[in-house]
């Protein structure tokens, strides 16, 4: 996931801002990390540079 896409990106449930956490990076990319709903306490894990958005009832 590209860090210039934090701009643009909101929680799906309550649309609030989320924060970014990185636990690897290759240049401005983020490989592994997650973004954080304080609003809503919840984490969306990022896994091989792509955002798991879904909302936490459409898991599995």
């Amino acid at each position: 996931m590209k860090k210039e896409l934090m701009e643009i990106l909101a929680c799906p449930v309550c649309k609030g801002p989320l924060k970014l956490g990185t636990t690897e990076e290759k240049e401005d990319e983020i490989i592994t990390g997650s973004l954080f709903c304080p609003k809503c306490d919840h984490t969306y894990l990022i896994t091989d540079s792509i955002p798991n958005l879904l909302p936490p009832n459409l898991e599995s």
